[in-house]
């Protein structure tokens, strides 16, 4: 494992990434059963694009017509303002990520006496946010496996599916950067043990929680 040089007496940072459908939340969960601080990227989102949230009106002034009676962003319109119009969605990620790196940054100082902290960051790659980590977690599972995941979802579709990928760093690549990687095809027990294995790895067997 190459992992970056960091400070000392500062929390260990793991990445965690993954496209879509490869398991990253319920590995996130693991590690947050087991003590480790989680920062959740999607949730960040959801709550600064809600009533009050701090993206919300600079997005309603950005693009009009995407925001609700209670202040909060009508997610469906706002994919369709961006949809295929690369300016508009530079303009959305110039108000959008910031905000979400502060609170990722945040969440590393209020956490920062934990031996080690998770970012859970779909677009982690993507957004340039590996430089902030130590070292990057990547899940992943076999192309069918993960299609059957994502197509069992509420309201996913083949072309849904394809668009989300067309936007995802692919998964090879992700693998091929990665510090580690786990496969989640192989079974609830065998992805716990390799959570386990992590943990060791990136904290010396120094408790995470």
């Amino acid at each position: 494992m190459t992992t970056r040089s960091r400070p000392p007496h500062r929390s260990f940072v793991l990445g965690l990434t993954g496209s879509i459908g490869m398991g990253k939340s319920a590995t996130a969960s693991m590690f947050a059963a087991r003590g480790v601080p989680v920062h959740d990227a999607d949730a960040a989102v959801h709550r600064l694009y809600g009533p009050g949230g701090a993206a919300a009106a600079a997005i309603g002034s950005a693009f009009p017509g995407t925001l609700v009676p209670d202040g909060s962003v009508d997610r469906s319109a706002l994919r369709a303002a961006v949809l295929d119009r690369p300016d508009a969605l530079a303009r959305l990620e110039a108000i959008v990520h910031p905000l979400v790196g502060q609170v990722a940054q945040d969440f590393l100082a209020r956490h920062s006496d934990a031996p080690l902290v998770l970012l859970d960051i779909p677009l982690l790659y993507e957004t340039g946010g590996a430089g902030r980590c130590d070292a990057v977690l990547v899940v992943t599972a076999p192309p069918e496996i993960q299609r059957a995941r994502v197509l069992a979802r509420p309201g996913m579709s083949e072309a849904a599916l394809a668009a989300i990928l067309a936007k995802q760093m692919p998964d090879a690549e992700k693998r091929a950067r990665a510090d580690f990687v786990i496969d989640t095809s192989l079974g609830f027990a065998a992805a716990e043990a390799a959570v386990d294995r992590v943990i060791a790895a990136v904290t010396g067997g120094e408790q995470a929680g």
